[in-house]
């Protein structure tokens, strides 16, 4: 699995997860949402990702892309 492919798994089992706390432990759970999407806009636009460190050191490849 390539590391885009990687944080778009990641991303949506957080936003998943994070509705699933909201709905049935606490209203306040919806933060980890915007977190979660808060942290894909500013990596849309800067090009950074902390998850990408971690999902490195777990084995994921790096995009292999034509230019």
């Amino acid at each position: 699995m390539t590391i885009e492919n990687a944080i778009r798994v990641l991303a949506g089992s957080m936003i998943l997860l994070s509705l699933y706390l909201t709905w049935y432990v606490s209203p306040m759970w919806v933060w980890l949402t915007v977190f979660v999407a808060l942290n894909l806009i500013q990596s849309a636009f800067t090009g950074f990702c902390p998850a990408v460190f971690f999902l490195r050191k777990l084995g994921c490849k790096e995009s292999c892309r034509q230019a």
